[in-house]
């Protein structure tokens, strides 16, 4: 399996870890501001942006925040590549990326009432969905598009 070898992608990495596994939204959130700040912002490597933005919408506290760090990252994507992925020892496909983002979006919409929206995204994650596998990631993201289609099903 390949290891990740970009440095970037290791202390966003470090970041997540902090969050998920440890519980310490603050710090993550300090520590992806840091790597924000060193990669340029938005003018940062395109991979670098879209998995950094990604990773900092989840450590909003307003969900309006979050929705501005996931359109960052779905802006991003369009310019990642597979080589540029597979160079930095991601084993995600660029196109792999897409059902992740779209149904963070689509959540953030349906939390923010914007049901049209939301919709629209869950249908853009779904038609991207044969890029994933039919690993745990790719089970976690299937998992969360049947959650949000049962939440924006019409009463």
């Amino acid at each position: 399996m390949p290891m990740i070898t970009d440095p970037t992608i290791i202390r966003i990495g470090h970041g997540v870890e902090l969050h998920h596994q440890r519980g310490r939204r603050e710090a993550a959130r300090d520590l992806f501001t840091a790597v924000w700040d060193d990669i340029g912002g938005e003018r940062g490597d395109p991979l670098h942006v879209c998995v950094l933005a990604h990773a900092m919408a989840d450590v909003q506290d307003d969900v309006r925040q979050e929705l501005v760090w996931d359109l960052r990252a779905l802006a991003a994507v369009g310019t990642v590549t597979d080589e540029r992925a597979a160079r930095a020892g991601v084993t995600l496909s660029a196109a792999g990326l897409y059902p992740s983002l779209h149904l963070n979006v689509g959540d953030c919409y349906r939390r923010l009432g914007d049901l049209p929206r939301a919709r629209e995204h869950l249908q853009q994650a779904r038609a991207a969905i044969g890029a994933l596998g039919d690993d745990e990631y790719g089970q976690l993201i299937k998992g969360g598009l049947e959650q949000l289609a049962q939440q924006l099903a019409p009463e």
